[in-house]
């Protein structure tokens, strides 16, 4: 009995991105295990039988930073003005109303909005653990598993990164917003993540909420835990200049430098944001090669500031892509944010092609998740992939050997057709497969969580 896979469905792709160009006519051979069997160039016409993707094909896009929660406030937190401090303070009202039920809900309707925007894998950076008052669930992983079961529900794949958050502040203890965030210590927090297991569509990882919220002298624990399974790791980094200012008063340095002294730096950790660094920080980073997580939609719609992605790359440091707090999902807009902010902070155009965008927004954020094995058109590869049309408004006219930059530069969310994860149809001309009516879903679980 033979236990090679064998072919169960094969898909022509009118056009396909390959990582340094677009070809056309490519058949994909799906085999029973989820992965790309064969890539088969120069099809000119679909083979028997192949189900039809018009458009160009891209590797499935990964989301490496989400708090799915905070899709509740969009809208919301538009209005008036304020500080990332005070945009803090309402999401903490839309925290405290989540249960693993509502979570569920909310998470299935923003994960199958993903799913409608070619992502095929996020990065959920997960800390709402317990019960408002801090008091655990009968299980203790209620919520991190609600998160898990609602990506199932949306069909796509998902890295839950536990996070760790014990303090409010570089030692005080939480706040009364903070409590269900809390484990205590980072041995209660290794203790509970340790009963989450991983399964088909889902990785475990950590996360260090940041150098505020874990105290320094227990981030090796976190980082230790994460080594120990050669886990994802990544962290909150320098979003917010008052961070950095406090890391000084308590630690004398800057929080780059706090996380490399105690082992948090390295080749699986991710620092999401990164935007607030000195020439050493940058140095660290991409001399550990972590990588850096940019959010340019929450970045700009926080105030963040802009990141120096460039200098970044170019220390070392792999870019992937994230939509954060889901101002908008669309990580299109993100590949093509990070460009244009550092087009305008630099008053100069072309930091990188459009196939070094799509790469972050592929392969890149994939690995940053665990998934090195995703985010490519190739055999062995999981069969991950998601259509862009070519012929929408936005997307008409370019010549199709164009259509990675048709693709970041002028494409939206609203332009995917189709997804597909583990050679599964999850989204098949604009419509979600398993969740019938998104926006909905959405406004039905955004309403139950609505303070």
């Amino acid at each position: 009995m033979s236990l090679t896979p064998r072919t169960v469905k094969t898909y022509w792709l009118e056009h396909a991105w390959l990582g340094t160009h677009v070809e056309p006519g490519v058949a994909l051979d799906v085999s029973d295990d989820g992965r790309i069997a064969a890539l088969r160039t120069g099809a000119a016409a679909p083979p028997p039988g192949a189900e039809v993707l018009r458009g160009l094909t891209l590797p499935g896009l990964a989301n490496a930073h989400s708090h799915a929660f905070h899709r509740a406030l969009r809208g919301t937190v538009q209005v008036g003005s304020g500080t990332f401090w005070t945009w803090r303070e309402v999401m903490y009202g839309v925290a405290r109303r989540l249960t693993p039920d509502t979570y569920f809900d909310l998470a299935r309707a923003v994960y199958a909005e993903m799913a409608l925007a070619g992502i095929t894998n996020v990065g959920e950076f997960h800390y709402v653990h317990h019960q408002a008052d801090g008091t655990p669930y009968a299980d203790p992983n209620a919520m991190g598993e609600a998160l898990v079961e609602a990506a199932a529900a949306a069909g796509i794949r998902i890295t839950l990164l536990d996070t760790a958050y014990l303090s409010s502040g570089f030692g005080q203890a939480p706040n009364e917003h903070q409590r269900r965030f809390s484990d205590g210590t980072a041995d209660a927090w290794a203790e509970r993540v340790s009963a989450l297991k991983p399964r088909g569509h889902a990785l475990i990882g950590a996360a260090v909420h940041s150098v505020r919220a874990v105290p320094a002298e227990q981030l090796g624990t976190v980082a230790r835990w994460a080594e120990e399974r050669q886990a994802p790791l990544h962290v909150h980094l320098s979003e917010q200049t008052a961070e950095n200012d406090a890391c000084q008063a308590a630690h004398g340095c800057t929080p780059t430098r706090l996380l490399a002294d105690h082992g948090v730096l390295g080749p699986r950790t991710t620092g999401v944001h990164n935007t607030h660094l000195t020439d050493e920080d940058i140095a660290l980073l991409g001399g550990t090669a972590t990588g850096t997580c940019m959010c340019p939609t929450t970045e700009r719609d926080l105030a963040d500031g802009i990141g120096p992605a460039v200098r970044l790359q170019q220390a070392g440091s792999p870019l992937s892509l994230g939509s954060d707090s889901h101002a908008v999902i669309d990580l299109l807009e993100e590949a093509r944010a990070m460009e244009l902010d550092e087009r305008l902070r630099s008053r100069t155009r072309g930091h990188w092609t459009a196939n070094a965008l799509l790469t972050a927004a592929t392969a890149d954020g994939h690995a940053a998740l665990g998934l090195p094995d995703a985010g490519r058109l190739e055999a062995g590869a999981l069969a991950d992939f998601t259509t862009v049309a070519l012929d929408t408004v936005r997307t008409a006219g370019p010549l199709p050997r164009l259509g990675a930059e048709t693709a970041v530069f002028a494409a939206s969310a609203a332009d995917v057709r189709h997804t597909v994860v583990g050679g599964r149809h999850i989204v098949r001309d604009g419509a979600h497969t398993l969740v019938p009516d998104v926006p909905s879903a959405l406004s039905t679980a955004i309403t139950a969580v609505r303070t």
